[in-house]
């Protein structure tokens, strides 16, 4: 969902640097063969991450939500020569389709794909991150931040997608339908999370951008 006018967003995409073929590819080929391709991210969004990364100096970078894996690549595509991008994604009929562009993007080197929940796999991980995004199922937000939290690095950030739900977070809570009340009781979280600065920029569905200031 994109809150911002067409013609906006249309006038801005066109003075943007230019959105390249492996993914305008991969666009098309998700609105194709997916249920819910409205799920994927746009150029101007996948660009937004990708300046995140590259003005962060970011080396180890954390996506929870791979879907078919546009906005992973994008931030690969950022990352220094000897920086890896970490994705996971809990539906394994995608795999292939991610595997497939990430390889003709040129970024298998370094981009790692784990199949599986996310709460199952964050715990595993022993490095610490410099970005991470968070793009999955919404319910489950607030505990994606718990989770990640102690491994991103002080001066690191943490991005949440979708938090302004198509708009949906404006009403009055008592009718917000399950995601909407989890992604405003996730907003609540963080703003009052002193340990933290926060912007929610209104792009595309709403960006949630926090920077760790402390433990």
């Amino acid at each position: 969902m994109n809150l911002i006018q067409p013609e906006i967003d249309a006038y801005a995409t066109a003075f943007s640097m230019p959105e390249p073929e492996v993914l305008k590819e991969l666009h098309r080929q998700t609105y194709l063969k997916t249920l819910m391709p409205q799920m994927i991210s746009s150029w101007q969004q996948g660009l937004f991450l990708q300046f995140l990364v590259k003005i962060t100096r970011a080396k180890q970078v954390l996506e929870i939500g791979t879907f078919t894996g546009y906005s992973g690549i994008c931030m690969a595509m950022g990352l220094p020569a000897d920086g890896l991008l970490h994705s996971i994604e809990i539906n394994e009929e995608l795999e292939e389709m991610v595997l497939k562009y990430v390889q003709k993007a040129n970024v298998a080197h370094c981009f790692r794909l784990y199949i599986g929940h996310a709460l199952d796999i964050i715990p595993t991980f022993t490095q610490s991150f410099d970005m991470v995004f968070i793009d999955a199922d919404k319910k489950n937000y607030s505990s994606y931040y718990d989770l990640i939290f102690p491994k991103v690095k002080v001066g690191g950030l943490i991005i949440a997608d979708n938090v302004l739900w198509s708009g949906k977070v404006l009403k009055h809570p008592s009718q917000h339908d399950k995601d909407t009340a989890s992604l405003h009781q996730f907003n609540q979280k963080i703003l009052s999370d002193n340990r933290v600065e926060n912007l929610l920029l209104p792009l595309r569905d709403g960006l949630m951008i926090m920077r760790k200031i402390q433990e």
